[in-house]
């Protein structure tokens, strides 16, 4: 019987690399800077197996900083930069947890968040930076006290993607109804994509009405999301994307261990038997998809 030391070791393992891609796809969505090995590591491990562009994406302003910088640095990267939407309220009430830790108290308040965003518009303009996100709304981890701090960042970040002309990339948990009125009123830019799309089938055709992509994360395979499958059955193949969000959410048959752009087909094969789709078809749409969005 395996002991604990066991299990612990195999969820701390990387999983084996699938077998390949015919067609070479990019991964829309992952968090380099929060994976193990070196960011030439994690290009090579991808590219063997078909998976040739990643999209690092920034969730405070240091790790938006870090992105852009990666990005200018291979050419198989791009980046996208925002304040997560859970950044927002944090920001408003000073981060008490992170100032406890450094010894002193940072700006807090309305003024902060705004500073930050005003930052976050200035890596927007970089030439290697091809969209603003992940923003959003997330009313699963920020409670009704935090509300209206992500609403402002939510508006302020669809500024900026409008201005830049750059694809807006949305979180969106437990928000659905908030994240599309918000973008009503606001006007949504030219190119939107749902990161890790957690809606139904209703809300992907209300997406696919308004030209929003949707992508697809390692949880359309898991058993319980059948809600996923159903989406990503409807939504029409020229809005699809697919993503990693990794380090988390690691596809079948590898959930609980760590994951990585290399992954990729796993997931790519979960949508394409969703959809009934052949797989180098389903491939070589989201690779056109992907370049489209980002403009690479």
């Amino acid at each position: 019987m395996p002991t604990k030391k066991d299990q612990d070791d195999r969820r701390n393992t990387a999983p084996p690399a699938p077998e390949p891609l015919r067609v070479t796809v990019a991964d829309s969505h992952t968090h380099l800077d929060m994976q193990s090995g070196t960011v030439p590591e994690a290009l090579a491990r991808a590219a063997a197996v078909g998976v040739g562009t990643l999209i690092q994406v920034g969730c405070d302003l240091a790790g938006s900083r870090w992105a852009a910088r990666t990005a200018a640095e291979y050419p198989d990267i791009w980046a996208t930069v925002a304040l997560h939407p859970n950044e927002a309220p944090r920001i408003v009430d000073g981060d008490p947890d992170g100032w406890s830790r450094r010894g002193e108290r940072p700006p807090a308040g309305p003024a902060a968040l705004d500073a930050q965003l005003d930052a976050i518009a200035e890596l927007a303009a970089l030439p290697q930076v091809r969209g603003v996100g992940e923003t959003g709304l997330d009313y699963f981890r920020t409670g009704p006290d935090g509300v209206a701090a992500q609403q402002h960042s939510f508006r302020r970040h669809i500024a900026i993607a409008k201005d830049q002309d750059k694809a807006l990339v949305i979180h969106d948990r437990e928000a659905h109804d908030d994240v599309l009125r918000v973008l009503r009123e606001e006007g949504a830019p030219r190119t939107v994509v749902f990161h890790c799309f957690s809606g139904d089938a209703a809300m992907a055709k209300v997406c696919a009405e308004r030209g929003y992509h949707l992508s697809f994360a390692g949880t359309v395979g898991y058993k319980n999301a059948q809600n996923l499958r159903d989406a990503v059955a409807v939504a029409p193949r020229e809005l699809l994307l697919v993503e990693t969000d990794a380090p988390f959410l690691t596809p079948v048959p590898h959930r609980g261990r760590p994951n990585a752009p290399y992954l990729i087909p796993l997931t790519l094969r979960a949508m394409a038997a969703a959809r009934g789709d052949d797989e180098d078809t389903l491939a070589a749409a989201i690779a056109a998809n992907t370049a489209r969005v980002f403009g690479y």
